[in-house]
């Protein structure tokens, strides 16, 4: 990417309320069949005109062709029975009804290709693609076959590496995992998390990147935090081991969050998505509240490494409110790229 502080968002954006319940997480589709894929790359092509109308410089599908951004995945593999589900903690913060693992699990066919190959046709712009993290699915699922976290953690591994490359060839420039368990399992991050994330990045010459946040605004995540303290330091446990390794970028949360804007040191010479515009709220950022995110960002990072970024994906918000964020995040890019000529 040549421009300066190029702008991207972590994740979703809002789905029209035609396709799926307007400021609801992992609402079911109101479309089926040829309608639903007819409706998603309409919607896909709505999120890219809002991307690119509010300046962002790094644009996605918005994730409009996913309900969830773990569970969509899995529903294309083999080994994994989603009508005899099971009742588990995610991320030791809220219980859910997940899938279970209950044979090998196989990528029996491409999930996101035909999808990422459309979006390539809309645009000329650097275009980035969510996948979610091997360590985060594993949390997200009933294990009845491996009876271990980290040996299914590789087998995901295997299979997002299969997805990543078809991904890569098909136009894509950033392959991001999405790791909110980074937040949480430290010791595995430590031991065999940023290894399995290496693994499903093996061979891509495209870039990569991990986002590690603290989560969409839903209630179960905003208690979470509150029991933090006044200090959100999670950051401190891994990022030396993913400043060694060999993931490019790392989407980090900064905006209104207690999370110490020094730990960015910890991972000096990666590329930082810098999250400076909070999904928690539907309080629009001023461009100057962006850029002054951004300027202390600058402080442990160099210029040409810095991504003005979101702090997670923004598929609870009202459609005007996330667009509104988005102008403020690229106004605010503009302003501090001003100040560094």
């Amino acid at each position: 990417m040549t421009r300066l502080l190029p702008t991207s968002t972590a994740g979703s954006l809002p789905k029209p309320s035609w396709l799926a319940q307007p400021q609801t997480l992992w609402s079911p589709w109101k479309l089926a069949g040829d309608e639903l894929l007819a409706g998603k790359r309409d919607a896909l092509k709505l999120s890219l005109h809002d991307q690119l109308s509010a300046g962002i410089d790094i644009v996605s599908d918005g994730e409009q062709t996913r309900q969830h951004f773990v569970t969509t995945f899995i529903e294309h593999l083999g080994g994994v029975d989603f009508e005899n589900r099971k009742t588990v903690k995610i991320r030791n913060r809220y219980e859910a009804s997940v899938p279970v693992v209950v044979d090998d699990v196989v990528r029996k066919t491409s999930v996101f290709v035909d999808d990422a190959a459309f979006l390539r046709k809309q645009t000329n712009q650097p275009i980035k693609w969510a996948l979610p993290g091997p360590m985060t699915m594993i949390d997200t699922l009933y294990d009845a076959r491996y009876k271990s976290r980290e040996k299914l953690a590789w087998e995901f591994a295997k299979i997002l590496n299969q997805e990543a490359k078809e991904l890569e060839a098909a136009g894509v420039d950033i392959i991001q995992f999405d790791e909110p368990a980074f937040n949480v399992f430290f010791e595995e991050v430590n031991d065999w998390g940023v290894a399995a994330l290496e693994r499903a990045m093996e061979g891509l010459n495209c870039e990569t990147a991990v986002h590690i946040c603290y989560g969409y605004g839903i209630k179960a995540n905003t208690d979470w935090k509150k029991t933090l303290g006044e200090e959100w330091r999670q950051y401190e446990e891994i990022f030396p081991t993913l400043q060694q390794s060999t993931v490019d970028i790392v989407s980090l949360e900064c905006q209104n969050s207690r999370v110490p804007i020094d730990l960015i040191e910890l991972i000096r010479g990666k590329k930082v998505m810098v999250g400076a515009i909070d999904v928690a709220t539907q309080a629009i950022e001023t461009p100057e509240d962006v850029a002054n995110t951004l300027r202390k960002a600058l402080q442990f990072v160099d210029a040409d490494k810095l991504y003005p970024c979101t702090n997670c994906g923004m598929t609870p918000l009202p459609q005007h409110v996330a667009n509104a964020k988005l102008q403020a995040l690229s106004a605010g890019a503009d302003i501090v790229r001003r100040e560094l000529f």
